[in-house]
């Protein structure tokens, strides 16, 4: 189906092909950025790095989409922008190899952060773009076009281990290819979204009158950033340090470490696609609810377990905390429906900009204390998820707004 036939369809029926491209698109994306994370104990080695530094890595990264997406999808609210999403993909390609022949540690940091740009540029316009998709059902097209993220999340620590490892940190610039067939694919979904646009010019001015009143978003604003702060701190315990943690508790291989990272970010990929249409069936706020305070008891078993219980509790915890995102980033769309842009990139921002605070403040602590001890102080943290019981119902809102993109 072309691109122009595709978008004869808007808002009426899920443009499936669609949503799917953009899913690979995001799959190709995330694991150029799961590359680098997989890459640590590379990174470590080579340069001598301590845990602070290793932290300083993911915030020089996570820092800068975190700032760049709310801005850029702010611009792209009133300026759509649909050929920026090869040129994000195009500026990841140049980091991975920026990160692949880095000959110092401050080089790696600057590629970090080119990586970060190219992540800030791709999500906020890909994430309207699944929405315009959507045929009204917004969980479960933001869930489509996440899972495709963290699949290629999971696969970085794989790609890491059979293929980085044994040839070392150059092979990196390898995977610079697929960020290349990401462009290709970006660039057909431009014509799509181009059409779109052409088709539906005012669709976003008629959205602003279903805004809620600044009050109630600015609330549950606060609310929901809170909750990004507890999801994403405790993700960054297991994106950044985990290897390191079942090095030194259990004192595994590398190769197995990795194994279980993969399973760990495996089960976040299957959370993420049961959260968007679960929360399109029962409503966000149950979802989000269930997902960050659900995982509490999980959390706090995880520190003093065996192997095999640590494997498969950071399985169950990934599958109920990854639920949250879609219901998250979707309960916020519907608060701001004429600030779609700005929204999607203000909580993928937040998402980043968390993580990577995360990691740094998790290196100096792992530092001063043990990677151990870490795993102990972040069991707490699903505890924020209580304030989720604060945040308004959207069901009405969701109702009144079903088949509007």
């Amino acid at each position: 189906m072309t691109p122009v036939a595709l978008a004869r369809r808007g808002p009426v029926g899920l443009a499936l092909p669609v949503l799917l491209a953009a899913s690979v698109c995001h799959f190709l994306n995330d694991a150029t950025q799961s590359l680098f994370t997989a890459s640590y104990p590379i990174f470590r080695s080579s340069f001598d790095l301590s845990f602070a530094q290793i932290g300083l890595l993911t915030l020089a990264y996570q820092l800068s989409a975190s700032i760049l997406q709310p801005l850029i999808g702010l611009y792209t609210d009133r300026h759509p922008a649909p050929y920026s999403l090869p040129v994000g993909m195009g500026i990841s390609a140049a980091a991975l190899v920026t990160l692949a022949f880095a000959p110092t540690y401050p080089a790696v940091v600057a590629g970090a952060a080119l990586l970060g740009v190219g992540s800030s540029i791709f999500h906020p316009e890909s994430s309207r773009l699944a929405r315009l998709a959507s045929g009204g059902a917004h969980g479960l097209a933001q869930s489509i076009f996440q899972v495709g993220g963290n699949i290629g999340a999971s696969v970085g620590p794989l790609l890491v281990v059979f293929f980085v490892l044994p040839g070392g940190q150059s092979r990196l610039a390898w995977f610079a290819g697929m960020a290349l067939c990401g462009i290709a694919i970006l660039t057909r979904l431009g014509q799509w979204y181009s059409g779109v646009l052409r088709e539906r010019p005012r669709a976003g001015a008629a959205r602003a009158a279903d805004a809620a009143p600044p009050a109630r978003v600015g609330r549950a604003m606060a609310i929901l950033a809170a909750l990004i702060f507890s999801k994403y701190f405790y993700i960054a315990s297991f994106t950044s340090y985990y290897v390191f943690y079942l090095e030194q508790r259990f004192q595994t291989t590398q190769r197995t470490a990795q194994m279980c990272l993969f399973v760990f970010l495996g089960a976040v990929a299957l959370g993420t696609l049961i959260g968007g249409p679960v929360g399109d069936r029962i409503g966000r706020k149950t979802v989000i609810w269930g997902s960050i305070l659900g995982i509490l008891p999980f959390a706090l078993v995880l520190p003093y377990a065996t192997l095999p219980v640590t494997i498969a509790l950071s399985a169950v915890i990934g599958v109920i905390l990854a639920s949250a995102f879609s219901a998250i980033v979707v309960y916020a769309q519907e608060l701001m429906p004429h600030r779609i842009g700005m929204v999607s990139g203000l909580f993928f921002g937040l998402a980043f900009g968390m993580a990577g605070l995360g990691a740094a403040v998790l290196g100096v602590l792992a530092d001063a204390t043990s990677i151990v001890f870490v795993y102990r102080v972040c069991a707490f943290l699903p505890l924020i998820g209580m304030l989720a019981a604060l945040l308004p119902e959207t069901r009405t809102r969701r109702a009144a707004t079903r088949g509007t993109a």
